[in-house]
């Protein structure tokens, strides 16, 4: 067992995995340009299906233009909180590969790979000295119309980074939730030879 930013493993696992928790509160403080493409980098360094690397990351920095476009894309909850990160990202992923014949094909694990390049970018941050927060809550067709996305691509994800403030800088409603989550055991997500549990 590995004991880490209150949280217990069952099996003695890096204490980084433990460490690494999706905050809310951010400071409000900018980015340098360096530091997000190191994060952007790492990304793109994530293992895909044929090193198809389907993913794309539409970014943007605090103190940019940029930065209120992204942050209009997220939902209004996540918007109350997003907007102190330091940085702000898109994941979006081709659906499809090219052949050799030069004919689209469906790319099956398109979703499954930026995944990854998504935990790339969150380690890095993390390496970096900041946080990052996935998330699910926004407005899609927003983000293809805002962003330019064209067709064959899916928009899978967003993310928040920045560095950990005080969890005081948030309103009452989400103080109560930042704190690190917990996992179901691992029996119950990991079956030997056939899946079990739910249907």
């Amino acid at each position: 067992m590995t004991h880490s930013n209150n949280r217990v493993s069952e099996h003695p696992i890096d204490a980084f995995f433990l460490d690494r928790w999706s905050p809310r509160a951010f400071t409000d403080a900018e980015m340098p340009d360096a530091d997000l493409l190191t994060i952007l980098d790492a990304g793109h360094w994530a293992p895909s299906s044929g090193n198809n690397q389907p993913w794309r990351f539409v970014y943007a920095r605090r103190g940019t233009d940029s930065f209120p476009i992204l942050l209009d894309i997220l939902s209004p909850g996540n918007q109350r909180w997003a907007q102190n990160a330091s940085a702000l990202i898109i994941f979006v992923s081709r659906t499809y590969r090219i052949s050799k014949d030069g004919e689209r094909k469906p790319a099956y694990t398109h979703s499954f790979d930026t995944g990854s390049a998504w935990f790339s970018i969150a380690c890095q941050a993390m390496k970096l000295g900041y946080h990052a927060h996935g998330m699910e809550g926004m407005d899609r067709e927003k983000a293809v119309l805002s962003l330019g996305i064209p067709d064959g691509f899916r928009v899978e994800a967003a993310c928040a980074i920045g560095r950990l403030a005080p969890k005081e800088i948030l309103p009452e409603d989400l103080r109560k939730r930042e704190i690190q989550s917990q996992r179901k055991p691992l029996s119950e997500v990991a079956f030997e030879g056939r899946f079990a549990g739910e249907e």
